[in-house]
C-alpha cells in the first residue's frame, strides 16, 4: 500500500515504482556502514552486562555500578558536535574512519585498566570506546540517509540499524557465554579478604578483559575496508568544507519536528538503557536466577529486539513511521507497567518484551526528526547523537529508585520514558510539516 506522494519513509523499494532504496554506486559501501552498526551494537551491549559484573567485582550498589553507563553514554554527548565539525570539513567517510580508530584504541586500553585493578581506569577507557563510537554514529546514520532518496530514508535507515542488534547479540552472548560462567560466584566473593581478594579481582577482570580485545580488532580490520573503498554520497558533492553559520542553530532549534525529536531521543535512548542495564538484576533479584541463567534473560531481551527490528523494517513500507512509533511505544508503557506491578516470571518476561517495542525507535525518530533538514543534516544529526545523553542519566535515577524502594518499582522510570516517546509520536501525526524550520501546522490525516 505504498504511496508514490505521501508518507515519508513508508515506500516500497521495488524498481517499477521508480524508487531505489539506494544509489546504484553505494551498494558495497553500504554493507561495510552495515558492519560499523553491528560493530558498535557489540560493544554497546556488552557495556549493559559491564554493569553487573563491576556490581559484584568492587562490592557497589546498582548507583555506582551505573556510572558505567554513564561513561559511556556521556562520551556519545560530548563527541557529538565535534563529529558533526568533522563531518562538515571532511566528509562522512573521514568521520566513520576517525569514529572507528578512536573507538579500537578504547578497547585496547581495557588492557592497561585490567593491570590497575580499579574502577575509574575501566570507566576512562569505556568513556574513550564510546567516544569513537559517538564520531562513528553522527557520521554513519546521516551517511546511511544520503545513500538514497529521501521518500524512503527512514526505511533505508532501518535496514541498516537492523544489523545493530545482530552485533548488540553478539556482545551480549560474549558476556552471558565467555564473562559471567567465569567469575568468582558472588556467594565464594562474600567471604574473601586480603590477597585472597586481590587475587578473586585480578581474575575477573582478566575475564572482562578478553571480549573489548576482540572487539578493538574487529574495529581495526572495518577500519581498513573502509579506508581504501571510495564511498562518495550525492549529498556531499560540492558542499565543500565551509563551517556552519550561527543561523544553523536557530534554524534547528525553531524546528519542533527536530526539537522534539531531540526531547523523544533522550528518552527513547534512556528506556532502552535502563531495560538492558537492569534485565540480569531484575532476573536475579526478583525472581532469584542466577547471574548466568540472567544473562540468557538479557540474551532473549536483544534476540526479540533483532527479530522485531526486521519485522518494523518490513512493516515501515506499509505503515506512516510515527503511527507505528506511537503504537509500540505504548506497548513499551503497558509492558513497563506489567514489569513494576509483577515481581515474578511474568514481569521478568514483559522486562524482555519491552525490546520489541524498542526495536523501531532509534532510527525511526532519527529519520522523522531529520526530514528535510537539507544541509543542516550534519549539525541536526549530532544534536540527536547527544540525545543519547538520556541513557547516561536515566539508569543513574532508575538504579537510585531501586536502591531506595525495589528493583522492579525501577521499571516505572522505563515506562515514563516510553510515554514520552509515545507523545512525540502523537505530535507528528497531528502536525505537518511546511518548510524548514517552520513551525508545524495541524494535520488532518
Amino acid at each position: 500500500m505504498a504511496s508514490t506522494t505521501t508518507r515519508p519513509g513508508a515506500t516500497d523499494a521495488r524498481p517499477a515504482s521508480g524508487r531505489r532504496m539506494l544509489h546504484p554506486h553505494l551498494k558495497v559501501p553500504f554493507v561495510l556502514l552495515v558492519l560499523c552498526f553491528a560493530a558498535w551494537g557489540a560493544a554497546a551491549n556488552l557495556t549493559d552486562v559491564l554493569v553487573s559484573v563491576f556490581r559484584g567485582i568492587f562490592d557497589m550498589s546498582n548507583f555506582q555500578s551505573a556510572l558505567v553507563q554513564f561513561a559511556y553514554y556521556g562520551a556519545y554527548f560530548c563527541l557529538a558536535i565535534p563529529a558533526a565539525f568533522i563531518n562538515r570539513r571532511f566528509g562522512y567517510k573521514t568521520g566513520v574512519l576517525t569514529g572507528l580508530g578512536l573507538a579500537a584504541l578504547g578497547g585496547l586500553m581495557f588492557y592497561p585498566a585490567s593491570q590497575l585493578l580499579a574502577y575509574l581506569p575501566f570507566l576512562v577507557a569505556l568513556f574513550v570506546l564510546a567516544a569513537g563510537l559517538s564520531i562513528l554514529e553522527t557520521s554513519a546514520n546521516p551517511f546511511v540517509i544520503a545513500m538514497g532518496p529521501e521518500e524512503n530514508a527512514t526505511q533505508r535507515l532501518n535496514l541498516a540499524q537492523a544489523f545493530n542488534p545482530v552485533g548488540a547479540n553478539i556482545g551480549v552472548a560474549l558476556g552471558a557465554l565467555i564473562i559471567l560462567p567465569n567469575l568468582t560466584p558472588g556467594d565464594e566473593r562474600e567471604g574473601l579478604q586480603g590477597a585472597e581478594l586481590v587475587a578473586s579481582q585480578e581474575r575477573d577482570l582478566s575475564v572482562v578483559l578478553g571480549p573489548y580485545l576482540g572487539i578493538a580488532a574487529v574495529l581495526l580490520v572495518v577500519w581498513l575496508l573502509i579506508a581504501f573503498r571510495k564511498m562518495p554520497t550525492p549529498a556531499e558533492e560540492g558542499e565543500g568544507g565551509a563551517l556552519p553559520s550561527r543561523g544553523v542553530l536557530g534554524r534547528l532549534f525553531a524546528n519542533r519536528h527536530y526539537r522534539y525529536g531531540v526531547v523523544a531521543q533522550f528518552f527513547n535512548v534512556a528506556a532502552q538503557t535502563c531495560t538492558w542495564t537492569f534485565t540480569i538484576q531484575y532476573a536475579t533479584d526478583v525472581v532469584g536466577a542466577s547471574e548466568e541463567a540472567a544473562g540468557w534473560y538479557l540474551q532473549a531481551s536483544l534476540l526479540t529486539f533483532l527479530v522485531f527490528r526486521f519485522l518494523m523494517t518490513y512493516l515501515l513500507g506499509i505503515v506512516r513511521p510515527a503511527r507505528l512509533l506511537l503504537v509500540m511505544a505504548l506497548l513499551g508503557v503497558a509492558l513497563a507497567t506489567v514489569a513494576v506491578l509483577s515481581p515474578n516470571l511474568v514481569g521478568l518476561l514483559a522486562v524482555v518484551g519491552i525490546s520489541a517495542s524498542l526495536s523501531l525507535m532509534f532510527p525511526t525518530i532519527y529519520g522523522v526528526a531529520l526530514e528535510g533538514l537539507g544541509q543542516d543534516t550534519k549539525f541536526g544529526a549530532a544534536g540527536l547523537v547527544m540525545a543519547i545523553l538520556g541513557g547516561a542519566l536515566l539508569p543513574l535515577v532508575q538504579g537510585g529508585v531501586m536502591d531506595v524502594a525495589s528493583t522492579q518499582a525501577g521499571y516505572a522510570v522505563t515506562a515514563a520514558c516510553l510515554a514520552v516517546v509515545a507523545g512525540y509520536a502523537l505530535f507528528d501525526l497531528r502536525s505537518r510539516r511546511e518548510a524548514h524550520g517552520s513551525a508545524p501546522v495541524p494535520a488532518d490525516r
